[in-house]
């Protein structure tokens, strides 16, 4: 017998794999509810003699999807995980939102170089041709060319009967608020709406913040003892393994080596020793919400462009909130002794120091 999600639960909560939550079961029994009806939704079938040599297969029994929204660390990427993990199928798959959209992005182009009048079409219709359920982590929309195409994009997608599950930390109609010509993309916020369950997971804990609550998060000397707290963080926040993340900003790739569940890992080369600018940081701030940042140098006249890059990656995250664990060469106010731009960094020596403490991230108003 096909365990139930709320059996997973239970069993992992008794097994002290996880702390069981009120918010967290209540949203159990909406995404076990997707789950069996993906399960015994009918295949479609063409009809019955010759009729059917001709006739097209009927659509598949539409299934309404999960819209889950709620604050940072209340558990949804945790209930995902275990949501897809229990679905039996190969024509799934897990993606975060903004890197679906740049693979979007990147389709639109190929497609309109081949000369196609409406790239969307054969766009969308790759998507179908593999998968039956789509999970994305953190759906939110920022750029005025997602909010324009994803309209179309999704009614063709819910058309063909592929099923849509996702995390976002707003509800629905706060997704492109304040967006320019916002009143075009309303009408993908109703189809949200209509072919798919809104439930907010509405836990008064962040089990992220909880886990950091009272540890270090910026170690020094760049040691093996801080190497080894640096692992043991990651390993707890990340599950261990995890994939890069690869984002488009201005048609040019940008890697995050390691990227799990909003929680980013990349060593100081891999972020500042390529000629990285402010889009491409701003990029990173908007989909990460933790970053462990490994092995930041003494910073200084021999490595003046990595610092700079790394001046402007810290404003990135500074302003987007992002919680950022490290471990450096050196305390933040003698990180840049020497050299132009000592002065002004200052600034960041500040901002690092800010970022240690015990309240930071400060809740958003």
């Amino acid at each position: 017998m096909t365990q139930t999600l709320i059996d997973i639960y239970n069993a992992r909560a008794a097994e002290g794999h996880l702390t069981p939550d009120a918010a967290q079961a209540a949203a159990l029994p909406e995404l076990e509810r997707v789950r069996y009806d993906l399960a015994h939704r009918p295949v479609s079938q063409p009809r019955g003699g010759l009729r059917g040599l001709f006739s097209k297969p009927e659509e598949p029994a539409p299934v309404h999807g999960l819209y889950l929204w709620g604050g940072v660390g209340r558990g949804k990427s945790m209930l995902m995980d275990m949501f897809f993990e229990a679905v039996r199928s190969d024509r799934k798959r897990r993606v975060h939102f903004h890197a679906f959209m740049q693979e979007i992005h990147a389709g639109l182009h190929e497609a309109r170089k081949r000369g196609v009048d409406d790239a969307i079409l054969p766009v969308a219709d790759e998507v179908i041709a593999h998968v039956d359920l789509l999970c994305f982590d953190e759906m939110q929309i920022t750029d005025i060319t997602d909010a324009m195409i994803v309209g179309r994009l999704f009614e063709r997608l819910f058309a063909a009967g592929v099923v849509v599950v996702t995390t976002s930390n707003r509800v629905p109609d706060d997704l492109y608020k304040d967006g320019l010509n916002r009143q075009l993309f309303l009408p993908f916020i109703d189809m949200i709406k209509n072919r798919m369950v809104v439930r907010e997971l509405a836990s008064d804990k962040d089990y992220r913040q909880n886990r950091l609550a009272g540890s270090p998060v910026y170690f020094t000397p760049n040691d093996h003892a801080a190497r080894q707290a640096i692992q043991e963080i990651w390993d707890d926040l990340s599950g261990g393994d995890a994939p890069p993340l690869v984002l488009t900003v201005k048609a040019r790739p940008v890697e995050i080596p390691a990227f799990r569940n909003g929680v980013a890992r990349a060593g100081f080369f891999d972020l500042c020793g390529h000629p990285l600018g402010p889009a491409d940081y701003l990029a990173i701030a908007e989909t990460v919400k933790v970053l462990v940042l490994t092995d930041i140098p003494s910073l200084g006249r021999s490595n003046f462009n990595e610092a700079k890059r790394f001046v402007t990656l810290i404003d990135a995250l500074y302003e987007a909130k992002v919680r950022l664990i490290c471990s450096a060469a050196a305390q933040p106010e003698v990180l840049y002794v020497e050299g132009e731009g000592v002065f002004e960094f200052e600034r960041t020596a500040s901002r690092l120091r800010e970022m240690q403490s015990a309240d930071w991230p400060p809740a958003v108003e």
